[in-house]
């Protein structure tokens, strides 16, 4: 039971200071993100989220924390392109599943909505293709990557990455979570016409 103890006490030290090392570094950014995305609300933009495996549950809770957000709150529009099985199953027997996103943002996509795409190793194939055509349509792009960002580091099709410096998946994801709860709340008060924090 100690031992257990030990590594319990060990894994929520190590969360929090990840969590600090990376809002410390990224807080302006998250700011800046924040108002471009209340921009792109406030004239009628929508949220398209997307990720594999744990990344699209997060997709998912992303979508619906902007969509269906607890209290008073205001909804604002967004969803995630992994919710319909049937479109997933098509678009990766017909065509590949490097496509399942882009194919999404192409057909959805419109200039002033906002693309949300996370990955805890940037290395997502289906993730490049989809931010590269959210970019070409003039969607405001948002990516969450892990340990050095991969390729999502590369890309010029990301307008305000956020790259969590961990080799932990399980560190990643719960630090990716705090950070889009946080620019949800920050998107709210941008909306507001209030300034986020002070710079």
């Amino acid at each position: 039971m100690a031992q257990v103890r030990e590594s319990t006490v060990d894994k929520v030290c190590a969360a929090i200071r990840l969590r600090e090392e990376v809002f410390e570094r990224d807080r302006r950014r998250l700011v800046d993100c924040a108002e471009a995305m209340a921009e792109r609300f406030a004239h009628g933009g929508r949220l398209l989220a997307f990720g594999n495996g744990g990344s699209s549950t997060d997709a998912q809770d992303l979508a619906s924390l902007f969509l269906s957000p607890a209290g008073e709150a205001r909804p604002l529009p967004a969803f995630g392109l992994t919710n319909d099985i049937a479109v997933i199953t098509a678009l990766s027997n017909d065509i590949g599943f490097n496509a399942v996103f882009s194919r999404q943002v192409a057909a959805f996509g419109r200039g002033g909505d906002i693309a949300v795409g996370l990955s805890t190793s940037g290395n997502s194939a289906n993730l490049v293709p989809a931010f590269e055509e959210a970019s070409r349509r003039g969607l405001l792009t948002v990516g969450f990557a892990g340990d050095d960002g991969g390729r999502m580091a590369e890309l010029e099709s990301i307008d305000h990455l956020f790259v969590v410096p961990s080799s932990s998946v399980h560190r990643i994801q719960e630090a990716q979570t705090t950070l889009y709860h946080v620019l949800w709340a920050l998107t709210l008060t941008a909306l507001d016409g209030e300034r986020p924090v002070k710079r």
